[in-house]
């Protein structure tokens, strides 16, 4: 969308690309909202009646404070990527670090047996054999 927007496209035109480059339910309402657009709804009250959606919701209230305060849409776009963007790594590097945690529990089930057979049980054998038979 804010490629279209940089291009100079006007922001039905670029909605309706971004809409049919998403599809499925999220494009059908961006759809709805490219088409409102180009009939001359008013952008404010049309973007906001997706505020409460939870997958549209930021891109809504960024697009009705775009229209209130006259701001550049691409800018305002490209910050609200570069928001999603740095809030999915920071999801994945918690993912990424709750695995070693997650990892704990199987791997101690697996190696803790494998060490009592092979390094502690010959131990104590060879100590048993030491004691008992002189």
């Amino acid at each position: 969308m804010t490629a279209c927007l940089l291009a100079g496209r006007p922001v039905s035109a670029a909605t309706e690309i971004a809409a049919n480059a998403i599809g499925g339910p999220l494009g059908e309402r961006l759809t709805w909202v490219s088409s409102q657009l180009r009939l001359g709804a008013d952008p404010e009250p049309t973007w906001a009646l997706l505020a409460d959606d939870p997958a549209l919701g930021r891109l809504s209230r960024a697009m009705t404070r775009a229209a209130q305060s006259g701001a550049p849409v691409a800018d305002v776009l490209t910050r609200l990527a570069d928001d999603a963007r740095d809030a999915a790594r920071a999801a994945s590097v918690a993912s990424a670090r709750r695995v070693g945690v997650k990892a704990v529990a199987p791997l101690g089930l697996c190696f803790l047996p494998a060490f009592v057979l092979l390094g502690i049980i010959p131990v104590i054998a060879g100590l048993a054999s030491t004691i008992v038979l002189p």
